[in-house]
């Protein structure tokens, strides 16, 4: 999440620059803020409803209904609490998108490292839960030692590195009055502003995108080449099976490459000064949040890909949804109270004719 206002000429102290044939003070980015201001809140809104509903069922479910019987389990509710940590952030960004921050600096700071902790912990969770598929088909006793004993050692580290991952922003997020409005932003020390944000940039998308794609790229072809060397397995089996690896590692691609591809240049531009011009700083700015909020997209599509495509998975489902439905007919029942309506032709001391319905 970054400052809109204003890209300034200095670039010693500061992280952008334009040529001076654009502009003679400042870049006035009130088309990118107007863009947010439309864009962001609908897209957010539509992320958090589908996310909170689909990640929702799926910690209930590992929570009331279905035991935590493999690694890729625990990987799978760990990645839907890391999913809805991160959808939870979204209303305080759209509403800053909106009318500016006026939450103050500590949910400034609480939200932004929120926000960054639980995107890199979902990665790396992605990266888990391919590792653990590719370490079953293995049937090796090493690898069945190594699904036993370390899976809590594993999601610690995971959940570990995204809190570090997550303390810059938790550090440097502040809020700024703008021309306009409030916002909240990473500031650095000027020493420091250059290098310590191209770090974390590069860092973000080597550990946020780079290892979970290699990591996936390398345990599911190995997982395809198991399937497909496997006699007792029918064609059409196997088929559904690289179905399923396509559609994870594709989507994977699709929602993370354009995000990861624009904050790449991003940092490119902040160690080099690439971005020279006003408008390209604006063009910049509007793929970043488009890219972003594709990237987002990921955390509502979690547990399609790795949850409810498993048969298991979704008869437990089917019983939630059959168990609710019991439930909203019951309550209907018990608030469904007999209506007596009394036909009084006669006087009060005579007996009166009474329909119940």
């Amino acid at each position: 999440m970054e400052d809109l206002d204003y890209m300034y000429l200095d670039h010693d102290n500061d992280t952008f620059n334009f040529s001076y044939d654009d502009y003679h003070t400042v870049c006035d980015k009130e088309e990118v803020r107007s863009f947010a201001r439309v864009f962001l809140p609908v897209i957010y809104a539509l992320a958090l409803v589908v996310g909170l509903a689909g990640n929702s069922l799926v910690v209930a479910i590992y929570a009331y209904y279905k035991r935590l019987k493999t690694m890729t389990d625990v990987y799978i509710l760990n990645l839907a609490v890391a999913d809805l940590l991160l959808l939870l952030t979204l209303p305080f960004w759209a509403a800053d998108a909106v009318n500016g921050w006026e939450l103050g600096v500590g949910m400034c700071k609480v939200t932004s490292a929120l926000y960054g902790m639980n995107f890199s912990c979902g990665m790396l969770f992605l990266a888990c839960i391919s590792l653990d598929r590719y370490l079953a088909v293995s049937n090796s006793a090493v690898a069945r030692a190594v699904r036993r004993r370390h899976c809590l050692v594993v999601c610690l580290t995971v959940w570990a590195v995204s809190v570090v991952l997550g303390l810059p922003d938790m550090a440097f997020a502040t809020v700024r009055q703008g021309s306009t409005r409030k916002s909240c932003i990473l500031v650095y020390p000027s020493s420091m502003a250059r290098p310590t944000k191209a770090t974390l940039e590069i860092l973000e998308v080597m550990l946020g995108f780079l290892l979970p794609f290699l990591v996936m790229l390398f345990c599911y072809s190995r997982v395809a080449r198991a399937l497909q060397g496997t006699p007792h397995v029918t064609q059409g089996k196997k088929w559904k099976a690289f179905k399923v690896l396509l559609a994870v590692v594709g989507v994977f691609i699709a929602t993370q490459l354009p995000y990861n591809v624009v904050k790449f240049c991003r940092a490119m531009d902040i160690i080099y000064a690439l971005v020279t011009h006003c408008e390209a700083s604006k063009s910049l700015d509007i793929a970043m949040q488009i890219t972003e909020s594709l990237a987002l997209t990921h955390s509502c599509l979690n547990p399609v890909l790795y949850a409810f495509i498993g048969a298991s998975f979704r008869q437990h489902v089917v019983k939630v949804m059959k168990s609710l439905g019991q439930r909203r007919q019951r309550y209907r029942r018990r608030n469904e109270q007999p209506v007596e309506i009394s036909l009084n032709s006669h006087s009060v001391s005579e007996e009166t004719s009474t329909f119940t319905i």
